[in-house]
């Protein structure tokens, strides 16, 4: 069921449609967004700051798409922030270049189109058998399901309510390719076409150039290329990249973890996974716990399958240290554990999952076979006897544990009560409740034996926490969870060993060494498994393995601290993106660069591999200054750019001559001028002056990027900024297919129109949270910008009946105010803040305007200051809604060139704060004498009918002609002026700060601490010193003559407001009048300055 909305009426819309057809039609034929270097003539003699001054430049780009489907919301998100930016730096008169490719490196590709071939196989050519052999195969699957439960009861099955099987569940959605095909709008009959991988490459990138377009994307489409060899361009410059790499020392090769899929044959990489991005190998040291006696419920079962092997419980354990004071093991009594044939002589017992890993490490033989014996449930090993190497405790045993997870480590717990938090507890647990656990007490009579002393726990870490964080049992996860993080740090960070060989060591300088002691003696081994659960688009789950391979050497301290410094250079745009980076950078090291499935570069020198996909996309941008050249308009190199060059002359000297300024190679297989053109656009064009991403590429792609920078180019050609997003939702929600709260960016378009769907993505948001782009937004500014279109018709229409001549005082206040806001706009643009550009730009600039209408509704709006409104709305909304910005420009204003290549309508005179200051006033005290009239409506209507001793309550009739008197106040109440004085004497200038503790000190000595008004005065005064500065809020007169504005809008005030008269008198002339009727005492005393007092009066 979508969550979608479904608009009741479209002709707003489609009229709005039809004007983004139009104009995009416009600008494809004037190829405005097609731009080139300045010819080396111009720029001949001149210097780069010469250059960057007469010819500026802006180069933005993000993170190109995966084409195996369409662009969705999401991705014209993370695409807007660069259109909007490109749109507003075309603006200052820059040459923007913002390019769009395609990624199709990778197993995504390659794996949907193996699923369409064993479909075709399984179904028919189009699919024609799916539903005959589908049903065949649910009856199999369910029939097996029933003879496995049958197997294992000897009860009647109820068949109407056996397990239903995984196919007869998934039937209902998308369990096939073809079936997910279909979904995305492609018709049966041409999904065979798709079982070439590179058929899939032909047609999705053509869609997104058209989907962009229709968002009017100011993109330079001759730049664009697809990846792998299937364009012979770009697999050169690929080829180059990694020969320099090699050449560097860079790429290496050798016996590494890796996140590994069976399945596939290969390493998994991010780009490879469906589930399980950013996950890594987490290394542990594996015990081996040689079975010194069974338990009984053990010993039948497994002594007579293991062939004589020794048999060892295998745990995974992060603190090796702590092996010393081993009391007992734990397992998970309802978890199945596999007995597993490591070799001829051992045999682990473990979980399968980790049994699956280490068939991949070399622990067991033959590499990559699991050869179990038998499975056994945990309870079965429940009093088995062990011996704990290294430990005090030789002989311990197996006892039960509710926690043990058979998702991480092997599913056998070492037990160090004195130092794990988790383990002390499930041994008070066991003694308290022996027989609910049904285990013999004797086997958890061993005490907790110190191994490490802590300054702050002493030598029994985990009792002291147990107790200091009052946990009372197994069940108490959260104070456990919080107790086992402190126990570690503490113990790492800050703890001494007490017994073994390293004793008096500090447990960091003992840790390595007690694992290796363990390794040298056979009784420990490394393992490692994923940190979690990692799913290919192969649909396995991964393991990590132990293997020989091709690795860039990420992390490496030289290289890391390069790209330490060039972090430090480049802006991010916040904080918060830095520190992603920083946390990357302490933790990223090797990582796996080729692979031998999917589509791809063939790695130069060992073609056996391909160049995976998060390493042939960490400097394309760089290409993008080249391709245009190459291959004009051919996203697959097979049409020639302008200078003929052919993919074989573009070999690695030729691509090192072009970046990093190396030799010209002689013999050339390209003619120097041709490589000096090439050379011409790059040089001028790179660095990249912004790359905006998703925040989740930052542990990969974006730090990829930085660490290819700097170890290939100049540091001149370093990136200058990256800046970074959070995810879009929809509707408030996750975008979801299954869920129906999904768009795709040509759905948005067609829903809403370019530029409604353009104005609720600068809406949604800009920081590091999640975005929210909402579709009643989206449908409301479709009426909002027909409304806005149809009123500059009207009136451009009817302007020779506008005002004109001198200006008055609220022209003069209007031109400051939409300068003002032309200036505020200018800032948000600035910073990459599009939601409050759209505020400013957008919504404040046309209420600007509605209310400049009514203030002069009496003589009516100037026409040159109308004309002048018209064309900065226009202007300063180019950047993000330059449709109907262009209709405005073009059509309504009549401008012979497109709005795309105006500039920022920078005012020509600056800002008077005061005439602003003059303005808030203005539409503040007219809302508070609205609000007062409700308000005095709302006390009569309570007051109806009582009477006092003297009358009614008022005289006042609302129904009767009525007016008002203002009381304009020139000097404030003395206790303020006391607060203020305080807060003076309490300020430094120089640190501008107050001490806030000298300000009650003050108030307490001239008697005002006690009176209420007092505190709440001093913040709010606090708050005006941020605003407006110290010096000026000290001041506290009012930069203009508050008479004299309430004067200029008596007449707007008298007719809104249906009142006969109303008269501005100063607080001194009302008091002469004291006494009359219509004067009341109290509501002129409640005048103060900045806030004038009302007093309405039937007339």
């Amino acid at each position: 069921m979508s969550q979608t909305i479904e608009l009741a009426q479209t002709g707003k819309r489609d009229h709005l449609q039809a004007l983004e057809q139009k104009y995009q039609a416009r600008w494809r034929e004037e190829r405005l967004f097609e731009v080139n270097a300045p010819s080396a003539e111009e720029l001949a003699g001149l210097t780069p700051e010469q250059i960057r001054s007469q010819y500026p430049k802006w180069f933005g780009n993000f993170p190109f798409p995966y084409m195996n489907g369409s662009l969705h919301l999401g991705h014209a998100f993370t695409i807007s922030k660069i259109e909007f930016a490109a749109g507003y730096q075309r603006m200052l008169g820059k040459r923007v270049l913002f390019p769009h490719g395609f990624h199709v490196t990778g197993m995504p590709i390659k794996a949907s189109s193996d699923k369409i071939i064993r479909e075709i196989e399984l179904f028919g050519p189009d699919f024609e058998r799916y539903e005959e052999v589908n049903a065949k195969m649910i009856a199999e699957e369910v029939e097996r399901d029933e003879a496995e439960a049958a197997a294992v009861t000897d009860s009647i099955i109820d068949k109407s309510k056996a397990k239903k099987g995984k196919l007869a569940a998934k039937s209902t959605g998308h369990t096939y390719q073809f079936q997910i095909m279909e979904s995305i709008g492609i018709p049966r009959t041409e999904i065979k076409k798709f079982a070439d991988p590179y058929y899939w490459l032909t047609v999705f990138p053509p869609i997104a150039i058209e989907d962009n377009n229709a968002f009017g994307a100011r993109i330079d489409w001759r730049r664009s290329f697809i990846t792998t060899d299937a364009n012979p361009y770009y697999d050169s410059f690929v080829r180059w990249q990694a020969n320099k790499l090699h050449q560097l020392g860079k790429i290496k090769f050798g016996e590494r973890y890796t996140i590994y899929s069976p399945k596939d044959g290969q390493p998994c990489m991010d780009h490879d996974r469906s589930d399980g991005e950013g996950i890594g190998p987490q290394e542990y040291t594996g015990i081996k716990m040689e079975v010194l006696e069974w338990s009984s419920a053990a010993k039948y079962a497994i002594e007579s399958k293991v062939d004589g092997r020794k048999v060892f419980l295998v745990a995974a354990t992060l603190r090796p240290e702590t092996m010393y004071g081993q009391t007992n093991c734990y397992v998970g009594i309802a978890l199945k554990y596999g007995v597993f044939a490591v070799n001829d002589k051992e045999a682990f017992v473990c979980t399968h999952r980790a049994a699956r890993n280490m068939a991949f490490q070399g622990i067991s033989t033959p590499r990559g076979e699991i050869n179990q014996l038998l499975e056994i449930t945990g309870d079965k090993l429940i009093g088995t006897k062990i011996d704990a190497p290294f430990s005090l405790n030789h002989e311990v045993y197996v006892l039960p544990m509710d926690n043990v997870l058979a998702t991480k480590g092997t599913g056998v717990v070492t037990s160090v009560p004195s130092d794990s938090p988790d383990d002390c507890q499930t041994l008070y647990d066991l003694r308290k409740k022996a027989a609910f656990y049904k285990i013999d007490p004797s086997w958890a009579s061993i005490d907790p034996t110190p191994v490490i002393s802590t300054p702050t726990y002493g030598d029994m870490c985990a009792p002291a926490l147990l107790s200091a964080l009052k946990v009372q049992s197994q069940k108490d996860t959260k104070q456990l969870t919080e107790a086992k993080e402190i126990a570690y740090k503490e113990g790492f960070y800050s703890g001494t060993m007490l017994v073994g060989e390293f004793k008096g060591q500090s447990v960091q300088d003992a840790k390595p060494k007690v694992r290796q002691r363990m390794i040298e003696a056979g009784l420990a081994f490394a393992y490692a498994e994923p940190e979690g659960l990692v799913i290919s688009r192969s649909a396995d789950e991964c393991v990590v393995a132990l293997m020989d391979q091709w690795y860039l050497d990420y992390g490496e301290e030289c290289w890391r601290n390069q790209v330490e410094n060039l972090l430090a250079k480049m802006n991010t745009y916040s904080v918060e993106t830095r520190n992603h980076f920083e946390k990357t950078l302490a933790w990223l090291n090797k990582w796996a660069c080729a692979r031998t499935y999917g589509l791809g570069s063939k790695l130069p020198w060992d073609p056996h591999f391909l160049v995976e996909s998060l390493s042939d996309s960490t400097i394309y941008m760089s290409y993008y200054t080249v391709a245009q050249l190459l291959h004009e308009d051919s996203l697959d190199g097979s049409k020639p750019g302008p200078l003929s060059i052919t993919p074989d002359q573009m070999t690695d000297e030729i691509w090192e001559y072009i970046f990093c300024d190396g030799p010209f190679p002689d013999p050339s297989p390209l003619a120097r001028e041709k490589a000096d053109a090439l050379k011409h656009e790059y040089s001028y064009f790179y660095p990249f002056d912004i790359r905006s991403s998703a925040k989740d590429l930052v542990p990969n792609h974006l730090t990829f990027c930085l660490y290819n920078h700097a170890a290939i180019f100049p540091v001149d050609k370093f990136p200058l900024s990256m800046r970074t997003n959070g995810h879009l939702m929809l509707n408030g929600k996750k975008m979801s297919k299954s869920l129906g709260n999904f768009l795709t960016l040509r759905d948005g378009i067609r829903k809403f129109g370019a530029d409604a769907t353009r104005l609720s993505l600068a809406d949604a948001g800009d920081g590091l949270e999640d975005a929210n782009f909402e579709e009643k937004t989206a449908n409301a500014s479709i009426l909002r910008v027909h409304t806005l279109l149809g009123w500059c018709e009207d009136i451009i229409k009817d302007e020779a009946s506008l005002r004109s001549g001198p200006r008055n005082y609220h022209d003069n206040i209007f031109e400051h105010e939409m300068n003002e806001l032309i200036n505020v706009t200018q800032g948000h643009y600035e910073a990459m803040t599009y939601k409050d550009a759209v505020k400013f730009g957008f919504y404040e600039f046309q209420s600007a305007r509605d209310w400049y209408r009514e203030v002069t509704s009496d003589v009516g709006m100037h026409r040159d200051l109308v004309r002048y409104w018209i064309n900065a709305a226009a202007l300063i909304i180019t950047p993000i809604a330059p449709h109907f910005a262009e209709h405005i420009h073009s059509t309504i204003l009549k401008s012979p060139t497109s709005v795309q290549s105006a500039l920022w309508p920078t005012p020509t005179q600056p800002v008077d704060r005061t005439a602003l200051e003059a303005a808030v006033y203005m539409r503040d005290t007219i809302k508070t004498i609205r609000d007062a009239e409700v308000s005095l409506l709302k006390m009569l209507q309570k007051a109806k009918g009582k009477k006092g001793p003297g009358g009614p309550v008022t005289a006042f009739d609302p129904k009767l002609p009525k007016s008002v008197r203002i009381y304009v106040a020139t000097t404030f109440p003395e206790w303020q002026d006391t607060c203020v004085q305080a807060v003076k004497d309490a300020y430094d200038e120089q640190t501008d700060k107050v001490d806030d503790a000298k300000v009650k000190m003050l108030l307490t000595k001239r008697g005002l601490i006690k009176d209420k008004r007092a505190m709440p005065f001093v913040q709010v005064f606090k708050k005006r010193m941020a605003q407006f500065g110290a010096q000026t809020a000290f001041r506290r007169a009012l930069p203009f003559s508050e008479s004299q504005v309430l004067r200029e809008i008596l007449p707007y005030l008298t007719k809104s407001l249906g009142l006969v008269d109303a008269e501005v008198l100063s607080v001194e002339e009302a008091r002469q009048k004291e006494g009359e009727r219509g004067y009341t005492k109290s509501i002129i005393d409640s005048s103060e300055p900045g806030t004038p007092a009302f007093e309405y009066r039937n007339v």
